[in-house]
């Protein structure tokens, strides 16, 4: 079997030697280059797996080998080896295209690993230099553009930032993000800023030793921790406060872990995908969000676009919720009459993908007959700034789909109570069946 073929770019002798060994010794065949020059001419001359350069060479830097490699072998992994301390460095690096980067002195356990994944993103990419197919509904530019970046994106380590509006599906872009690359293997850690009181936030993230506070009746390991391997995604950053984003920034700069009580750091291998409905730069501007973690996690930006602006998705996006309910509610025969998907069509969908999962799962529990009409949709007149014939319901900042839950509670409750509790005469009362209402009490904790 042919072996994995590297270069080494530096032009300290002692630090090609240490990675030549290094490299050899992981069985792989190293050729290795002093100069900017005698490394493109290498480039030239064949195909390589990987490459590792340093950022300081003679005849120019690691950054422009980097921007070679993207013009002339889009194919061959590039990481950078940069001075301690020196994030701007890598930050540049990672937006130019390069894979990874490990900071000087040489960690040798993060320079296998780091070696390592490398060369299974070799392995994964396709022969044919196509990118990856990324299961994501919709057949619009927009969605076309989205799918395209995540494919790009998944080839590297650097940070990615996903950003747009509620119920956009940006959970779902960072997933596709592990899915497509090396770190498909390894966990998938999600965490919502938002949900985690202040106060237990760096225990949860970090961890925390036995006894370094009251409760603290034995070891944990953090979340970050948790995604060791494989990638953590930080939902609703913008949530996270001050105090832990410098305790972050140090997480992503060094790349190492302190738990609550510990004396020491824990190196970790983790990448880090984060994602807001907030707008960060404005965040920035108010002193609410660090700049200097800004730039640390926004080094590959992605826009998840609003469902308004990819109107021509909602049909494929319509059949396919309907395919995953009707298992659920027991009717593989639920369909939209032409009406209802002129209705959905024309709607503005202030929330979403996950606002029209609840408008379609709602309707197919209201519907007669299997067709899902306008009037079982129950869409929501568009509010303006003069608009507040709905302010009774729904109320500013309100999330839309939370609050068309609890209007639909309570109608199953007042039908619930006006019947005695008895679901068949209440089914009849709000016009369903037993079984799509017996579906809907559990669907929304109703007891």
């Amino acid at each position: 079997m042919t072996k994995p073929r590297a270069l080494i770019v530096d032009d300290e002798p002692d630090i090609r030697e240490l990675l030549a060994i290094t490299l050899e010794r992981m069985n792989l065949e190293v050729t290795a280059a002093a100069t900017l020059e005698t490394a493109i001419h290498a480039l030239r001359s064949g195909s390589f797996d990987l490459c590792l350069t340093d950022m300081r060479l003679p005849d120019g830097d690691g950054l422009d080998l980097v921007q070679w490699i993207q013009t002339h072998a889009p194919q061959t992994p590039v990481a950078v080896i940069t001075a301690h301390g020196n994030v701007e460095t890598a930050v540049r690096a990672l937006k130019l295209g390069a894979f990874d980067f490990i900071s000087k002195p040489l960690d040798i356990a993060a320079l296998r690993k780091l070696i390592t994944a490398t060369l299974k993103l070799g392995e994964s990419s396709p022969k044919n230099g196509q990118p990856p197919r990324i299961k994501l509904s919709g057949q619009s530019r927009a969605m076309e553009q989205l799918r395209e970046m995540i494919a790009r994106v998944a080839r590297s380590q650097a940070p990615v930032h996903i950003y747009g509006e509620s119920g956009t599906g940006k959970e779902l872009v960072a997933h596709l993000i592990h899915d497509a690359g090396v770190r498909r293997d390894g966990p998938f850690v999600p965490v919502n800023c938002g949900a985690i009181p202040s106060e237990l936030m760096e225990s949860e993230l970090f961890g925390h030793k036995k006894g370094s506070f009251t409760g603290a009746i034995a070891d944990k390991q953090g979340l970050i921790q948790s995604a060791e391997g494989g990638t953590l995604f930080l939902d609703e950053i913008a949530d996270l406060p001050l105090h832990m984003q410098v305790k972050l920034l140090r997480v992503i700069q060094e790349k190492r872990v302190r738990p609550v009580g510990e004396s020491k750091e824990i190196p970790i291998d983790v990448r880090i995908l984060s994602a807001t409905h907030k707008n960060l730069a404005a965040q920035v501007a108010d002193g609410k969000f660090r700049e200097d973690l800004f730039y640390r996690i926004n080094v590959i930006e992605i826009r998840v676009p609003p469902l308004r602006e990819r109107r021509e998705d909602i049909d494929e996006l319509v059949q396919s919720i309907l395919a995953r309910l009707a298992p659920q509610i027991g009717n593989d025969a639920l369909h939209l009459t032409e009406a209802a998907r002129r209705a959905l069509r024309d709607y503005h969908f202030p929330g979403n993908v996950r606002e029209l999962e609840n408008v379609l799962e709602r309707a197919a529990t209201l519907c007669v007959n299997d067709a899902i009409d306008v009037g079982d949709l129950q869409l929501r007149p568009k509010v303006t700034q003069t608009d507040t014939s709905i302010s009774s319901t729904v109320a500013p900042g309100e999330p839309l789909g939370d609050a068309l839950e609890d209007i639909e509670r309570d109608a199953i409750v007042r039908a619930l109570e006006q019947t005695r509790y008895n679901k068949t005469k209440a089914a009849e009362l709000l016009g369903m069946t037993f079984r799509s209402l017996r579906y809907r009490i559990k669907k929304l904790g109703i007891e």
